[in-house]
C-alpha cells in the first residue's frame, strides 16, 4: 500500500525558519516532520510518495529512494494551487487504495491503524476549545455532508486533520476551486462522500504545527506522552 505526503508548501508562517529549509524538514525531538510520519506507518504501507515543491531538492537529498525500509518516490507541484492539485501530481504513481498525510502535521500509530481499518476514511479531531480550522459536517448516521475550511469551530465540532484513506476513484471528481483560488482536497472528499462510504475516525493524538511557537509546544507534548507511554 502507498501513502502520499503533501510537502510542497512554503510554510510562510514559520517565518525565518523556512527561508532555507522546507517546513516538512523542521525538527521536533530530533526528527523532522516527514520522519515522524514515516515512523508511524505500519508494514503494509511500503511505499511513500512525497509531493515536493518549495526547496524540494533538500527533501529528495535527505530521503533518497529508500528510507527506513520504505520505498520513496517523488512528485512535484510547481504551482502551489492547493491540496487536491498537489495530490493530482501523484496520480500516475498511485494504484487503488492509498493514504494521504499533510507534510507539516504529526500523527500517531494508533490513529493511522484505526484509519486503515476502513476502505475510505477521514481522521478528525473533536474540539474541546474554540479554534479556527476545517469543520467536518456529518449527519445523524455520521455520513460526511460537507467539509468547510477556514471557519471558527466550537467545542464538540469535528476538525479535519488532513489524514485520509482514499482510492484512485477520487480522481474521477472535478477539481473544486475554493475562494483562495486553490483547489481543495477536502472539498473533493466531500463530493466523493455522496457516492462512497467514508468513515469518520476520531483522533486520539494529532499535533498541528502552524507557527514557530507550535514547534516548542508540540515537542513538550511529545515528551510528556513518551513519559506516560
Amino acid at each position: 500500500m502507498q501513502v502520499v505526503i503533501l510537502a510542497a508548501g512554503r510554510g510562510k508562517r514559520m517565518q525565518a525558519l523556512t527561508e532555507d529549509l522546507p517546513k516538512p524538514l523542521l525538527t521536533v525531538l530530533g526528527n523532522n516532520l516527514i520522519e515522524h510520519k514515516i515512523d508511524v506507518l505500519p508494514q503494509e504501507i511500503d511505499e511513500v510518495i512525497i509531493v515536493t515543491g518549495y526547496l524540494g531538492d533538500k527533501i529528495k537529498k535527505h530521503f533518497g529512494d529508500n528510507f527506513k525500509s520504505k520505498k520513496i518516490k517523488y512528485a512535484e507541484q510547481t504551482d502551489l494551487l492547493g491540496t487536491m492539485m498537489a495530490l493530482k501530481q501523484a496520480k500516475t504513481l498511485l494504484e487503488g487504495r492509498f493514504m494521504v498525510m499533510m507534510g507539516d502535521d504529526i500523527y500517531s500509530k494508533e490513529d493511522v491503524a484505526s484509519c486503515l481499518k476502513h476502505s475510505w476514511a477521514v481522521l478528525v479531531k473533536k474540539m474541546t476549545d474554540k479554534i479556527r480550522g476545517a469543520r467536518v459536517d456529518v449527519d445523524s448516521n455520521k455520513h460526511i455532508t460537507d467539509i468547510v475550511e477556514g471557519v471558527e469551530l466550537e467545542p464538540g465540532m469535528l476538525n479535519n486533520t488532513g489524514l485520509y484513506v482514499l482510492h484512485t476513484d477520487i480522481f474521477k471528481y472535478p477539481l473544486v476551486q475554493i475562494p483562495s483560488g486553490e483547489f481543495g482536497l477536502p472539498q473533493t472528499v466531500a463530493k466523493a462522500a455522496k457516492d462512497f462510504e467514508i468513515s469518520i475516525v476520531e483522533s486520539k493524538n494529532w499535533h498541528q504545527i502552524t507557527s514557530p511557537e507550535d514547534l516548542e509546544k508540540v515537542e513538550k507534548a511529545l515528551e510528556e506522552e513518551q513519559k506516560t507511554a
